[in-house]
């Protein structure tokens, strides 16, 4: 990536002397090797905190989160801008003592991001209707465009990306995540198994700052080198789908892996059958726990796609309980695991879906049920007994009643994508819609794809192919007739994920 020409002035103005806080320039503004971000260094005179205040006037408007600072040189990384646009910025800091000190104004201007590095798309705004406010994170999976995770403002200005580390390499970003840290974390590898990766694929784990400079990554060699040494008698292949970063620093990471099969029923001969782990990496990226699908499942129960056999693509932390859930995609199942934050059996507490544990509620068993989903996660601030749970129904393989035939006279289409938010009681085992948007055949979304509840109630969802081409981002009311909100599409271009964040920063709503 080129260094973008920058402009950078400091200007003696002043903010006047308020009860605590004084003004006077300790802080200099320099570029980085990313042209949406800045460096903005101070030297304050006691240990504190100091947040960069930014803008495109001196009103400012958005602000970084807090970082800790000790007497000496302290940089701060300012992200969230508009490409070729000049911003002013100012440090404040705030001192032990209860002392505060406010840096002079600075103006920096912002460069632009190479040709063709995010994907052309449009944003639509429903009048009358306020949106969650923040910012839009979307991970643009390979296609068009090398895979690349970039933010947006609610007007569609694009003011943060972290390209593809290598284009040369099929490999995809999946997902990015924000850090309590204020890094980023994600997954970079191939975004499906197709036989043994080439040696020289991307396989890790990375966290990188703002910036996007790598602060620490895991590749899939030095695992499978970890995961030997400490006796857990696992191979894997992948990084797969998700990860979740637990309170303690923990991380719990989805993996593909292979197991071999003689003669299954309807398979003779040896079948290689491909599986999914979770891998419980402490804080330094050791490995302390594993969980392994083939321990748990039956290997001849495989509704779609086999020997593609589980296909997990999500994994959720329950806090309330330390045990976590997975979306399961080919057994149309979400199971909660017994982890209890690294002292749990592994053993499956309970399976929602098809043919699982619950009884489905106020709706049409089989049919109403969810298949081949994706992004499972909770939607109440309590993880266990009754609870919340959102997700994408991609509906494929959807069962239907033995009288019902799909696609005739009276009947439901065969394929049609759902997104459900589904009230859980783990206890009386029954599950229950409180919203479920069924979209148009049109927008039948055959794989990928997220669902989150927002702050303000509405449901935002992301279809990652459209007709198997076009991704799509909506922001609906969650009431019985949705109303559209606010929406993005990006044409000719899949998605992973399109999550809306608060800001670019821990903490910070913008």
């Amino acid at each position: 990536m080129k260094r973008p020409l920058v402009t950078i002035l400091s200007l003696a103005l002043f903010v006047p002397l308020i009860a605590g806080c004084s003004s006077s320039p300790f802080g200099t503004v320099s570029s980085t090797s990313n042209p949406l971000v800045a460096e903005y260094s101070v030297n304050p005179a006691r240990q504190g905190t100091v947040t960069v205040e930014f803008g495109e006037t001196t009103e400012y408007g958005r602000s970084t989160s807090p970082v800790a600072t000790t007497v000496g040189p302290t940089t701060v990384q300012v992200a969230g801008m508009k490409q070729n646009t000049t911003y002013h910025m100012r440090a404040r800091a705030e001192y032990v003592n209860g002392t505060s000190q406010l840096d002079v104004d600075h103006v920096f201007k912002t460069g632009s991001l190479p040709s063709g590095l995010i994907p052309p798309f449009t944003v639509t705004a429903t009048s009358g209707l306020t949106p969650q406010p923040g910012v839009e994170m979307v991970n643009a999976l390979v296609e068009t465009v090398p895979s690349t995770a970039f933010a947006t403002d609610l007007e569609g200005n694009v003011i943060w990306a972290y390209p593809s580390p290598d284009p040369t390499k099929v490999a995809s970003l999946l997902p990015i995540k924000l850090l309590p840290n204020g890094h980023f974390m994600c997954l970079i590898a191939p975004p499906v198994y197709n036989g043994p990766p080439a040696s020289d694929t991307i396989n890790e784990i990375r966290e990188f700052d703002l910036v996007g400079n790598t602060i620490r990554s895991l590749n899939m060699s030095d695992l499978n080198a970890k995961l030997a040494a400490g006796n857990f008698n696992l191979t894997l292949v992948l990084f797969s789908h998700d990860f979740a970063y637990l309170p303690n620093g923990h991380i719990l990471v989805l993996a593909d892996l292979i197991k071999q099969f003689a003669d299954l029923p309807g398979y003779p001969g040896v079948t290689n059958v491909l599986g999914d782990a979770v891998v419980d990496l402490d804080a330094d990226l050791n490995p302390v726990w594993v969980w392994n699908e083939f321990d748990h499942f039956d290997i001849n129960r495989h509704p779609m796609m086999f020997p593609d056999w589980t296909h997990t693509n999500s994994i959720a932390y329950s806090p309330d309980d330390g045990n976590f859930v997975v979306s399961i995609r080919h057994q149309h199942w979400v199971v909660k695991v017994d982890y209890r934050d690294g002292g749990g059996t592994g053993n499956v507490l309970w399976r929602l879906g098809e043919g699982g544990d619950f009884k489905l509620e106020g709706a049409t068993d089989p049919t109403d049920w969810f298949y081949a989903q994706h992004d499972a996660n909770f939607a109440s601030s309590n993880t266990t007994g009754s609870f919340k749970l959102a997700m994408l129904d991609n509906g494929d393989n959807r069962e239907f009643p033995p009288n019902v035939s799909c696609n005739t006279a009276g009947a439901p289409p065969c394929l049609y994508t759902t997104v459900p938010v589904m009230q859980v009681d783990e206890n009386a085992k029954t599950a229950s819609f409180i919203f479920h948007q069924i979209l148009p055949v049109p927008f039948y979304n055959g794989f990928a794809g997220s669902s989150r509840v927002l702050p303000n109630t509405n449901v935002e969802y992301n279809l990652a192919a459209v007709a198997g081409t076009d991704g799509y981002t909506f922001e609906v009311t969650q009431t019985a007739t949705p109303q559209t909100v606010w929406q993005m599409h990006i044409p000719g271009n899949y998605t992973y994920r399109s999550i809306r964040m608060p800001s670019l920063y821990p903490g910070v709503q913008w």
